[in-house]
This record gives C-alpha cells, sequence and structure tokens, in this order.
C-alpha cells in the first residue's frame, strides 16, 4: 500500500507556481496531495495554480495537516515566522532565497529555527547547475594555481525579467517585501561564499539611479576581501539591457570564466589558447529546480544532509548585511562585526 505524501507551497509568485509544477512533476499521483497558500492572505484562484493543487483559505488552515515537507516562496520578511510555525509541526522547509529580509528578523527566531537545523534547506538552486558543479571542481584541483583575483558580475534590465507584470509591483522593486539587488540577486553572493569560503571585509557603494521608478537599490558594486587578501569585485544591477551572468578567476596558470547565463566553463592560458571546459547550451534550467527537490527530498528521508545549510544562508545573510551598512556609512566594513 502506497503511504500518503502532502507536500505544501506558501506563496503564490513566479517562483511558487514553478515548484508547484515540479512537485507535480517529481510527486504528483496517487496518495499525493500538492497544496499552496498565499503568504498576504487573499485566497488563490484555480486558475493561478492549475488542476492537481489543493488552495488553502489560511495558513492555519493548512497546517490542520501534516506534510512531507513544504516550500517557503514568501516575500522575505516573512520567510522566518513561516518556517517556524511549520517547524513546530514537525514539517522540514526548504526556504526561498535568501533566508530572510534581516538579521534581526533571523535572530528573533533564531532558536526555534537552530533547533530543527537538519529540517532546514535553503533555495539557492544555483549550485545544483552542471556548470557550477564544474566550475567548483576546477578551483578545487587548482586548476589555474593559487588565486590572484575574483570578479563577479549580474545583472538585467528588470522589467524585462517578467515582461507580462508591471515590474513596480513584484518583489524585486520593493522594499518593504525585501526587494533590491543586493537581496533579489543574492544567488551570487552564494556562490561566492561556496566557491571561496568566508570574506573578512566589504567595501560596498549601492544607490537608486532614478532610472527604474523603485524605492531600492537598483545598482551595487563591491570589495569583498578574504583573510589571505583575496579579493572580488562585485558588480549587481537591474539595468543591463543585455544580461550579464558571470565569474572570472584569474590564477597564476591562467583564468577562468563560468558564464552562466551560456552554461560555459572556459580555460584561457594564453593568448589565442583558450579551451572550453564545459557547454551545454541546450540546458533546461528547471533542472536545477528539480535536482535541488531531489536532493530536498533525500534529506527529508534522512538519506542526506542540507546542501545549503541554515549556517549557509546565514552567512550570505550577514554579507548582504556588511554590504548594505558600508554603503550607507561610507567605509569599509568587517563582516563579523556585523550585529542586528
Amino acid at each position: 500500500m502506497s503511504v500518503q505524501a502532502n507536500y505544501l507551497v506558501i506563496g503564490s509568485g513566479s517562483i511558487a507556481k514553478r515548484h508547484l509544477a515540479n512537485l507535480k512533476t517529481l510527486f504528483g499521483g496517487e496518495n499525493v496531495t500538492i497544496g499552496c497558500v498565499s503568504a498576504s492572505g487573499r485566497v488563490i484562484s484555480k486558475e493561478e495554480v492549475g488542476d492537481g493543487v489543493v488552495i488553502y483559505e489560511s495558513l492555519t488552515q493548512a497546517l490542520a495537516e501534516q506534510f512531507t515537507f513544504a516550500i517557503i516562496a514568501s516575500p522575505a520578511p516573512w520567510h522566518v515566522e513561516h518556517a517556524v510555525q511549520l517547524l513546530q509541526q514537525n514539517i522540514p522547509v526548504l526556504i526561498e532565497k535568501p533566508l530572510s529580509d534581516s538579521l534581526k528578523h533571523f535572530l528573533s527566531r533564531e532558536s526555534a529555527l537552530l533547533a530543527h537545523y537538519d529540517k532546514i534547506e535553503i533555495a539557492y538552486n544555483l549550485r545544483f547547475m552542471p556548470s557550477a558543479v564544474k566550475f567548483k571542481a576546477l578551483l578545487d584541483e587548482q586548476a589555474v594555481g593559487a588565486l590572484l583575483g575574483v570578479s563577479m558580475d549580474v545583472g538585467q534590465y528588470l522589467p524585462d525579467w517578467r515582461p507580462t507584470t508591471n515590474y513596480r509591483n513584484n518583489v524585486s522593486a520593493r522594499k518593504e517585501l525585501g526587494g533590491g539587488v543586493l537581496l533579489e540577486l543574492s544567488h551570487d553572493l552564494d556562490y561566492l561564499g561556496w566557491l571561496f569560503g568566508k570574506f573578512e571585509s566589504a567595501y560596498c557603494i549601492s544607490r537608486n539611479t532614478g532610472s527604474l521608478d523603485v524605492d531600492v537599490e537598483d545598482v551595487a558594486d563591491a570589495l569583498l576581501v578574504r583573510e589571505d587578501l583575496l579579493t572580488v569585485s562585485v558588480h549587481m544591477d537591474f539595468l543591463q539591457r543585455a544580461p550579464v551572468r558571470m565569474c572570472k578567476v584569474i590564477g597564476v596558470r591562467g583564468t577562468l570564466v563560468w558564464d552562466i547565463i551560456n552554461n560555459t566553463v572556459v580555460l584561457s592560458t594564453g593568448v589565442n589558447e583558450r579551451t572550453v571546459l564545459f557547454e551545454d547550451r541546450e540546458y533546461d534550467r528547471n533542472e536545477m529546480y528539480l535536482e535541488q527537490l531531489r536532493h530536498f527530498s533525500e534529506v527529508v528521508e534522512g538519506q542526506a544532509r542540507p546542501a545549503i545549510s541554515v549556517s549557509d544562508g546565514l552567512e550570505t545573510l550577514r554579507l548582504i548585511e556588511a554590504m548594505k551598512a558600508s554603503a550607507l556609512l561610507g567605509q569599509v566594513v568587517r563582516i563579523g562585526d556585523i550585529q542586528a
């Protein structure tokens, strides 16, 4: 006899809908319930989520049932509170990035979260992309030797993200919902920590250019410094008409470039000496979302550890707060000194 399995998604935006579709793909069938509830309290329509999804009127109503796991795809300011409500009923949670919109929010419920440390994963799914895995393996193998410098560039014109909606109403553009480049593009800050470890200090300039008529920073430039003085230059924006997402690593034996949009990893060792080490331009980007769901299912079953832990999410959040503090103060900030 099949065991009943229930899955819940909190949220009604584009990422919530992606997760609902992926849950259907991976786990849909008999004896499976896939449910959703709006983060704001409004009742979601069936047209929004399609067939095969149970719509709950409130989280309280949903929590009358037990779930195999839940995905928190609400706006960042609500992540922590939603997570605690679920974890207190022993429901494992996959929390969409970032962990929270602020250290203050996280620390207000820190003990409740850490009590369920092994039942939480943060959805920085870029780590599951095959080119990311290849890029990290090459760095671990010291393919370019000792590192001399790193640069990261990510940007795309915000109105082009979701052309069928008014971008000013989306989470990315609204301060009260955790918008702005530093929080919204934190996938790229997460992978810097994954690839290069902790940073000691940050100097950041961020601003609202006025180009988009939003109330958040739409561009940020920063210099992150590791204890051994390895420096990473960072550029993030909502402004570039031609999207870019890449990481370049300069080493004593060559330069390694990960082009995330084109899904390539290229090694250059001299003039006209260029080797493509990974290329898959036809890669379906939904696969990295599916792969993280497969992995998290193993976490829930006790067969794996969280790939992106609460500690990882907290390190990225602390880095973001350090960058914000640096931009506000106009000076270098020691990341370890950042408090709520």
